[in-house]
């Protein structure tokens, strides 16, 4: 063997121009973003109490929700393990919010997006999929998702994201100023800085996975909860562990899921809190004039299952706070959730919800 083979056999081959571009150019739009928004939330009954609730603002984000920041992490986390090249299809299985946050980044590297979304997925979502310049794949079901973008992705020779999957692996859970390191760095001049509580719902489990690790490598007390919306199969799967296990699937837009996913890490999860549609959407309805402000259905998922654990502290006598997110604008759902005559039709009386959140709330 010739000294011109060996070295052509240990020398790494080198990353390509287009790549480091394409970090650099993802790296820059980082730079440009600013960190999101605390908000205090104005509850009298429970601040006389010493327990104070905090919803961190993710719909401030480019693309307008808490999916922002996975769509980053994966699409670093493919370039860097070599999976997507100059001109490769991204594909993605979504619900929506992941897919409008990927078709950012694939436009901002030139590369073509397909999202394959539920047919239920709200207009407004898929319009700003297309917006973006990704182009939409509606199937029946979400069950449905994950073989058809599989399928699309090798028909066009291209890379599927799967968030379902590498959600939990593609953020640094450590810090890198992720949103944990984020949620304590704006909570360090709180009056109870370290919270008791943080509050997330599911969909792929990467934000509660990262939030959980980054609890234990910096030994905080804080508690984990994932708020779990009606038809999801998380709740069944945390106090069984049975990762077998199927469900109808959520109609709340952006949590739950039909199927255990890879990125949902039961052992990082203290405790589930299962909420009813009609609690998710009266919640969102309060919490919106509560904040002078419309949220998304998922917001209100969260914000039931902040007001219980809250209620639970008075009981006991405990101080605290509880943190939560704010995971997108209710301006995506203005023809379905926030309208009372969809809400009605699919969800049918909210009064006896609403009653009970403005009970929990007071």
């Amino acid at each position: 063997m010739t000294a011109a083979h060996q070295q052509t056999l240990s020398s790494p081959v080198p990353a390509s121009a287009w790549l480091h571009d394409a970090i650099a150019r993802i790296e820059a739009d980082y730079q440009r973003s600013a960190d999101t928004h605390l908000i205090p939330l104005h509850l009298p009954s429970y601040r006389a109490h010493g327990i104070d609730l905090y919803l961190k603002d993710e719909s401030t984000h480019p693309t307008g929700s808490l999916k922002h920041r996975l769509a980053r992490s994966l699409f670093l986390y493919a370039l860097c393990n070599g999976w997507i090249r100059e001109g490769s299809t991204v594909v993605e299985s979504s619900s929506g919010s992941t897919a409008v946050s990927e078709a950012y980044f694939a436009r901002l590297l030139g590369l073509p997006f397909v999202a394959v979304v539920p047919r239920s997925t709200s207009a407004e979502k898929i319009a700003q999929i297309e917006f973006h310049g990704g182009r939409c794949h509606l199937v029946d079901s979400a069950g449905q998702v994950y073989a058809e973008a599989r399928a699309i992705a090798g028909q066009t020779g291209g890379h599927y994201m799967d968030q379902f999957t590498y959600a939990e692996r593609a953020t640094d859970w450590r810090g890198n100023n992720n949103i944990a390191e984020s949620m304590f760095t704006q909570m360090a001049r709180e009056p109870h800085p370290v919270p008791r509580w943080i509050v997330v719902g599911a969909g792929t489990g990467g934000t509660s996975a990262t939030i959980g690790r980054y609890l234990r490598y910096m030994q905080h007390a804080t508690e984990v909860c994932v708020a779990d919306p009606a038809g999801s199969v998380f709740s069944a799967y945390h106090r069984t562990g049975d990762a077998t296990l199927t469900a109808p699937g959520s109609r709340i837009e952006g949590i739950g899921r039909p199927r255990v996913e890879p990125s949902f890490i039961r052992t990082l999860v203290e405790r589930m809190e299962e909420v009813a549609d009609v609690e998710s959407v009266a919640a969102m309805q309060a919490l919106s004039q509560l904040l002078g402000r419309r949220v998304g259905p998922s917001t209100g998922t969260n914000f039931v299952a902040m007001l219980r654990l809250a209620r639970g502290m008075r009981e006991r006598g405990e101080q605290g706070s509880i943190l939560s997110l704010l995971c997108d604008a209710g301006e995506r759902y203005l023809p379905t959730y926030f309208n009372a005559e969809w809400v009605a039709a699919h969800f049918g009386d909210c009064t006896e919800a609403q009653r009970q959140v403005r009970a929990l709330m007071d």
